[in-house]
């Protein structure tokens, strides 16, 4: 039978244009979904017939209740190097291989982090929503230059780093801090390593950059909010998770602060969710890595993976364990 492939989570369509899938047409057929799911028997119902299911990164989860009711899916193949909402022991236990794209070089989540902080700044979205219905000045807050204030991040790694690079570009001063951050290897970034607790008492902007993880979830939680400085800019495009979301909501509420928020807990975020209505909240839908040359890069990826596992010798596995597991 010929093997039947679900691209998932192609929300702008674009999955069948951003790399060449023509060696996969004569050998399987193609199927592009475009929108969220309503729920897992949805999901389960249109994907059951699959062998082959495509994930854009996070936006599809496949837990072990999703996988059980998938019988012919053989292969997961995964955009981005790892995922924290796939049960890869599931998969293990069925023989299900899950490939994954190579590490992506890409600077695209960092630019837009650096956009939302200039949008939070200046208030940009009430400025375009004035101008687009006839009116100046009027009601706009007013805006906060970035040079000479300071920058503090959380987490100086690949992305973390270029947020730095453009803070200092804008001469702003330029803090970090992690949990395994030194004073060195924050000064080879031309960085200075402050406490958490200093970091957001002091930092005008506050950006996240940290993987999610047991260590990190809540990493900012309701005292680390509380201590902001009044009219202080929060950008979180790491992960939701980092955030106590109904604290930041708080702080939101009261006009304490002002955030600009690429990520969230329920993702895409519900029409009548409170943060959808909040003045002070600049809000994006999980753009950060949603540039062409991105996809084409993790298409590219995706196409060779299943070349490779129709072929039998899968590549780039994340779970060799499954296989060895006779499929069930």
């Amino acid at each position: 039978m010929t093997p039947a492939i679900a691209i998932l989570d192609d929300y702008q369509k674009v999955a069948l244009a951003s790399a060449d899938w023509s060696g996969l047409r004569a050998r399987a057929a193609l199927h592009a979904f475009h929108d969220p799911w309503p729920d897992e028997d949805a999901l389960a119902k249109a994907l059951e017939p699959f062998e082959i299911v495509v994930l854009m990164r996070e936006r599809t989860p496949f837990p072990a209740s999703l996988i059980a009711r998938l019988p012919n899916l053989r292969l997961i193949a995964l955009t981005g190097t790892r995922t924290g909402t796939i049960d890869i022991a599931a998969c293990s236990r069925r023989g299900i291989a899950i490939s994954h794209t190579t590490a992506n070089p890409s600077t695209a989540a960092a630019e837009l982090a650096f956009g939302l902080v200039i949008a939070c700044a200046r208030g940009l979205p009430q400025a375009f929503a004035g101008m687009a219905g006839g009116h100046w000045q009027g009601g706009l807050p007013m805006g906060m230059p970035l040079a000479g204030r300071r920058l503090g991040i959380l987490g100086l790694g690949h992305l973390g780093r270029e947020v730095a690079r453009m803070g200092q570009a804008f001469r702003m001063d330029v803090v970090a801090w992690s949990e395994n951050l030194t004073d060195a290897v924050a000064a080879s970034h031309g960085v200075r390593r402050v406490e958490k607790a200093a970091l957001f008492a002091t930092s005008d902007v506050v950006s996240l950059h940290l993987a999610l993880s047991a260590r990190t979830r809540q990493v900012v939680g309701r005292e680390e909010l509380a201590a902001m400085k009044q009219g202080a800019i929060l950008v979180n495009t790491a992960r939701a998770g980092l955030v106590d979301s109904q604290a930041l909501l708080d702080m939101l509420q009261a006009g304490r602060i002002t955030a600009g928020l690429d990520v969230f807990d329920t993702e895409p975020l519900p029409a009548e969710h409170p943060l959808r209505g909040m003045p002070n909240a600049v809000l994006t839908p999980h753009l950060g890595y949603v540039v062409q040359d991105v996809f084409a890069y993790y298409y590219r990826d995706i196409v060779e993976n299943i070349h490779a596992y129709l072929d039998g010798h899968p590549i780039r596995v994340l779970n060799p364990e499954a296989l060895q597991t006779p499929r069930r």
